[in-house]
C-alpha cells in the first residue's frame, strides 16, 4: 500500500508541475548579450524612457527595481541625465495564450481483483495477490485541460551615452498563471542582472523562489 501511495503521489505531483499550479517559483528564461568593456570607471546611467513612458506609474516603480538592481553592481544615477555616462532603456508587455494539455489518466490495476466483488473471496494464484508485486497505475484515459498562461517579457537595454553603442542587452521571458507584470517584475528584474554580465549569448534559466508576502 505504501508503493501504491507513493506511486500516485509521484504522479500526482508531475501533473502538479506540468499545469503550473503549485509552483513555488518564477521561472525566468534569460539571454543576455554584452561587449561589456573591461575596467569600466564611469559606471554613471540615467534612464531613457519612451515618449509613452514618460508619465507612466508603472514605468517608475519598475525603474525603481531597476536602479537597486544597478546600485548593488556599482552603477551611480548622474545628476543629469546629459552628464550620464551610460543610457538605461526598457521594454515590457504580457502575452496571454492558450495552453493545451493531454494528460492521462491512471487508474488501480488491482481495482476488479483487490476491490471488486471476488477480491476478499478469491483467492487463487497469481500476482493480483503477491503483497510484493504491484506494477504501478495503469492508463485508463486521457484527459484534455485547457488553460491561460501569460508570458510576461522584459528587455533592458545599457547604451553607452556618447556614441550609442550597445553594451549590454538582456530578455527575460517568465512564463506563469499570473498576468500580473507588476507580481513578475521584481522576479524578472533579479534574473537579468544576475551574474552580470555573464556569458554573452547564452540562453539559461533562473529560478527564483516566490516571498511568501507576494502570494
Amino acid at each position: 500500500m505504501r508503493a501504491r501511495r507513493a506511486r500516485y503521489a509521484a504522479v500526482l505531483a508531475a501533473a502538479c508541475l506540468l499545469l503550473g499550479g503549485c509552483a513555488s517559483v518564477v521561472r525566468n528564461d534569460v539571454v543576455a548579450f554584452n561587449d561589456w568593456p573591461a575596467g569600466l570607471q564611469d559606471k554613471s546611467y540615467a534612464f531613457d524612457p519612451h515618449p509613452d513612458q514618460r508619465n507612466d506609474a508603472a514605468y517608475r516603480n519598475y525603474t525603481g527595481l531597476v536602479a537597486a538592481a544597478l546600485r548593488r553592481l556599482g552603477f551611480t544615477p548622474a545628476a543629469h541625465a546629459q552628464t550620464a555616462n551610460l543610457k538605461v532603456t526598457m521594454d515590457y508587455r504580457v502575452d496571454p495564450r492558450n495552453v493545451q494539455v493531454v494528460q492521462p489518466v491512471y487508474g488501480d490495476p488491482y481495482w476488479p481483483y483487490w476491490y471488486g466483488p471476488y477480491g476478499p473471496r478469491w483467492r487463487g494464484y497469481g500476482p493480483f495477490y503477491d503483497p510484493f508485486w504491484y506494477p504501478g497505475p495503469v492508463v485508463t484515459g486521457y484527459q484534455e485541460s485547457r488553460f491561460l498562461v501569460f508570458q510576461r517579457h522584459l528587455n533592458i537595454r545599457i547604451v553607452r551615452g556618447k556614441d550609442g553603442k550597445t553594451l549590454y542587452d538582456v530578455t527575460v521571458d517568465s512564463d506563469g498563471g499570473n498576468s500580473s507584470l507588476a507580481f513578475a517584475m521584481p522576479y524578472m528584474v533579479r534574473a537579468a542582472f544576475q551574474d552580470f554580465p555573464g556569458k554573452n549569448g547564452v540562453p539559461h534559466r533562473v529560478n527564483l523562489k516566490i516571498d511568501e508576502e507576494s502570494r
